[in-house]
């Protein structure tokens, strides 16, 4: 059985072995290995099922050890680090010789960040090396914003969940990398891209490319359930098209009719982006959880932290 504990010093003991530890994040739980440890590093793929052509974000508890990860660091991203560590900003930088090849899927590129929890930059401060932290879920499914989420994906396959409650922000860090000191936004997060801007100017976007991705969230296919899943502006009409199914919805608000016999959960009361950002992978994991037929998901006004979500709404409806 995998123990959910608030044992920080287990935690340490555990992660010292070259063993893994999920990790919460203001974002979502993190499975966390030395990043200095192929050895450590391995046995995340291989417990997440995940591709090595993709990626892992590192995670330190300190500016000051960013020197360590990276080199030839812009200038920039020093003063959004500063401005924004520690916080759900991730920044793609040149990576040392220190980070394990496996770490960055072969690219000399390692994202990097500072999470903002503090049972996290607890277990950071007391360890003398880096994390390197993915989703704590199996690859492609949806990921995971409180200890029992991780529980269920992992359950006797991972020794500890360091119990850190709900994560805050419940989407992922928004990734930025760099080129000749200008920003370039590679995914959309948890960090405010308007609060981004008052710093870099404009953000670019990344240049068309079709290989493997240089930071993770990237995939066409994402955070998707089990449950098919449909997203939509209009979800009568896809009611309609699917009527004597066993459907769930998910909508931003409340709705302004009944739906009998329908299960509906809804993102937001106050009709909160951030609320609903907060709530959102834990109610897709909710529905898809009920043996329905059929998700059908709302958009989200598509403003703010609205991006984030429809983002990763989008790459849970992608065939």
């Amino acid at each position: 059985m995998t123990e959910i504990n608030t044992n920080i010093e287990q935690a340490i003991l555990i992660l010292k072995a070259d063993d893994l530890v999920a990790i919460p994040t203001e974002t979502v739980y993190g499975l966390a290995a030395n990043a200095f440890s192929e050895t450590a590093v391995e046995k995340i793929f291989k417990l997440k099922k995940r591709p090595s052509f993709n990626p892992l974000i590192v995670h330190i508890g300190s500016i000051v050890e960013l020197d360590r990860i990276a080199k030839n660091i812009p200038p920039l991203a020093i003063e959004l680090a500063k401005a924004f560590w520690p916080g759900p900003l991730t920044l793609l930088l040149e990576k040392t010789e220190l980070i394990p090849n496996l770490v960055t899927a072969q690219n000399k590129t390692v994202a990097v960040r500072m999470p903002n929890h503090p049972a996290t930059l607890q277990l950071l401060s007391e360890l003398d090396f880096p994390l390197a932290a993915p989703s704590a879920n199996p690859f492609m499914s949806v990921s995971p914003t409180k200890p029992e989420h991780v529980k269920k994906y992992f359950d006797g396959k991972l020794k500890m969940i360091l119990d850190g409650g709900f994560c805050s922000e419940g989407i992922e860090s928004t990734i930025l990398g760099f080129e000749n000191n200008n920003a370039v936004l590679y995914r959309q997060g948890s960090c405010s891209t308007a609060e981004i801007e008052k710093i870099t100017g404009k953000l670019l976007l990344p240049k068309s490319d079709n290989s493997t991705p240089k930071v993770p969230g990237m995939l066409k296919r994402h955070y998707a359930p089990k449950t098919k899943f449909i997203l939509t502006s209009n979800y009568k009409k896809e009611l309609r098209n699917h009527a004597n199914k066993k459907i769930g919805i998910m909508l931003f608000s409340a709705p302004s009719e009944l739906l009998p016999n329908i299960s509906f959960r809804i993102l937001s009361e106050k009709e909160s982006l951030k609320e609903a950002a907060q709530n959102l992978f834990a109610t897709l994991i909710e529905l898809d959880a009920m043996k329905l037929d059929l998700i059908i998901a709302v958009y989200v006004p598509n403003k703010g932290i609205g991006k984030s979500i429809n983002d990763r709404l989008e790459r849970a409806a992608s065939l």
